[in-house]
């Protein structure tokens, strides 16, 4: 597939993913492109162990947590004046915490339910679009879904998460 026929299909779906996460259209809009430069210069290591869509949406992520830690650092002096209170920090801490290890259980959830659970959260996606995405059914991509949260929610209960 030439790389220009990916960019059309998965524009949408990694620009969507991405403007989930930052909420700004210009961030949104930079993160879009260094994800599909990355893309384009790593094509070569994609081995096909998961869709497409779901390689690009995890290199978009990657690109968006670098993106943070790298303003966190350079905004860092500026947020100075603006300490919240103890409480503020603790809640922030457990939700990052939290957010992690979703993410790491969710790194390691097997196909196709990692896939459907990504473009159902962070794309937020319906089933229609996942199923056309995808090329199965609507109905494949609701019980998909569901399959992949009882999976997230099983090993959250047995890490304690």
């Amino acid at each position: 597939m030439p790389f220009e026929e990916l960019y059309k299909e998965n524009y949408s779906i990694v620009y969507g993913f991405l403007f989930n996460l930052c909420k700004n259209e210009s961030m949104t809009e930079e993160l879009t492109a260094s994800t599909f430069f990355k893309a384009f210069s790593k094509f070569t290591s994609f081995n096909g162990k998961c869709k497409i869509s779901t390689w690009l949406c995890q290199i978009a992520e990657n690109e968006y947590f670098q993106y943070c830690r790298k303003h966190k650092r350079l905004n860092s002096l500026n947020e100075l004046h603006d300490i919240p209170d103890d409480t503020y920090i603790e809640e922030t801490i457990q939700d990052k915490a939290m957010a992690i290890e979703i993410h790491k259980l969710l790194h390691n959830l097997e196909e196709p339910y990692k896939e459907v659970f990504i473009l159902r959260v962070f794309a937020e996606l319906n089933f229609k679009e996942i199923a056309t995405v995808i090329g199965k059914t609507e109905t494949w991509a609701r019980v998909t879904y569901h399959r992949a949260r009882k999976k997230l929610q099983e090993q959250m209960e047995d890490r304690n998460v």
